[in-house]
């Protein structure tokens, strides 16, 4: 029997090179969308979008409701809430598509704290690599990047893992239906936190503020970073080994600090170039050294 290929076909390779495209320049994307519009109302209509009217049309998947608000509430709430908090004024576009990544070890470290499995001798390589990086980052906060919007954006991500555990439990769901779904218990919880913490009037003047471009980086949330991303992403995990497949999201920095210095001019220090790499490489060693490791055992005759 012939074994799985390693490798993606060039047509499969492009929508995932799409995927990492949109994923990364999203960051630039809530940059703009955040000139005019205050961080949880921006949100809100980020899932708003998502769930109007894809909600009229898809099934609802067939899991828990339990399921769904749980996700809802980790991935509206805890990540992209709190992400925008941060990149309202406290983190650059680059760094925040970097730090973000770190759900990766959240994700980890959820896993083994409910399954007891052990961490491994690579894992903590790999963690102690990425913590270099993030601390390289916290040493050179100005007031572009500060100490609090490097926690949020940390935060973030123990929420973006948080939800990965919470999906895990379903993995046969239509995941494009299910991120849709999901939205109705993200939409609530943003709404009620920016009537109470941004206020109606904020709310209002966002919304008469709003230009194109604003209304255009929420559909670019709801219809590419959501719809688009998160459908093209598993199909192709569906049709791949997830680590054929997985490894393209190192590519989701590359493309965040990237879009940020081209579009917004951000500063690519020396420091900056050196944090990237060593969290991207931590972020590698821990994707990759399985795969690794397992092409170096050898075959037995």
């Amino acid at each position: 029997m012939s074994s799985p290929s390693t490798s993606l076909p060039l047509r499969h390779a492009l929508l995932a090179l799409a995927v990492t495209a949109v994923w990364g320049s999203n960051f630039v994307v809530i940059h703009i969308g955040l000139t005019h519009l205050p961080p949880l109302l921006f949100a809100s209509l980020r899932f708003l979008c998502s769930l109007l009217p894809a909600v009229l049309i898809l099934k609802r998947p067939a899991v828990p409701w339990r399921n769904l608000a749980g996700y809802g509430l980790l991935v509206g709430g805890g990540q992209f809430g709190i992400l925008y908090i941060a990149m309202n004024g406290l983190v650059t576009p680059g760094l925040a598509s970097l730090v973000i990544q770190t759900q990766v070890f959240f994700t980890i470290g959820l896993a083994m704290a409910i399954s007891g499995e052990r961490v491994r001798p690579f894992q903590v390589v790999a963690l102690l690599i990425t913590l270099a990086g993030l601390a390289i980052i916290l040493v050179h906060t100005d007031g572009a990047t500060t100490p609090l919007g490097i926690v949020l954006v940390l935060i973030a991500a123990a929420a973006w893992a948080g939800s990965n555990i919470v999906v895990r439990a379903t993995p046969a769901a239509d995941m494009l239906a299910y991120v849709v779904w999901a939205s109705l218990f993200s939409l609530p919880p943003l709404l009620a936190l920016s009537l109470a913490f941004e206020g109606w009037l904020a709310i209002r003047d966002g919304l008469i503020q709003a230009d194109a471009a604003t209304w255009g980086a929420v559909l670019w949330q709801a219809v590419g970073n959501t719809l688009f991303g998160f459908a093209t992403w598993s199909w192709l995990l569906a049709r791949h080994p997830v680590a054929t497949v997985a490894p393209m999201a190192l590519l989701v920095p590359v493309f965040g600090i990237g879009a940020s210095v081209l579009w917004l001019g951000e500063p690519l220090q020396d420091w900056k170039l050196t944090a990237a790499g060593l969290v991207m490489a931590g972020l590698a060693l821990n994707l990759l050294w399985p795969r690794l490791a397992g092409r170096r055992v050898p075959r037995m005759s």
